[in-house]
C-alpha cells in the first residue's frame, strides 16, 4: 500500500484488528471468493466490486450485532448500559458471530 495511506493511524482498540480480519476472510469464504488466509491481505486478483461485499458483509454483520447487544442492554463499549462498570460483555469470539 502506498505511503501516506489511510492505515497508517493508531488504532482505537488494536486488539480487534485479529478479529476483524479473520471476519473478513470467513465473509470472503462465505461469497466464494478465491483468497486464504494469511496471504499478507493481497487481494488484487479480484474485482473491485467483490471486495467492496466482503466490507458490506462486515458492515452488516457489525451493525447487526450492535443493535442486537444494544436490545439486550449491553452499551457498545461493552459495559452493562444500565449499571456502568460490570465488565466486558464478553469474548471476541462472540462479538464476531
Amino acid at each position: 500500500m502506498a505511503r501516506g495511506s489511510w492505515n497508517d493511524k493508531p488504532k482505537v482498540v488494536p486488539e480487534a484488528h485479529q478479529a476483524l480480519d479473520n471476519l473478513k476472510y470467513e465473509i470472503a469464504k462465505e461469497l466464494g471468493l478465491p483468497v486464504k488466509q494469511g496471504s499478507e491481505d493481497y487481494w488484487g486478483n479480484l474485482s473491485s466490486r467483490d471486495c467492496g461485499a466482503v466490507g458490506g458483509h462486515m458492515l452488516r454483520r457489525m451493525v447487526n450485532y450492535a443493535e442486537s447487544a444494544m436490545s439486550n442492554g449491553i452499551s457498545i463499549s461493552g459495559e452493562k448500559a444500565a449499571q456502568r462498570g460490570n465488565g466486558a460483555a464478553g469474548s471476541e469470539a462472540e462479538y464476531m458471530k
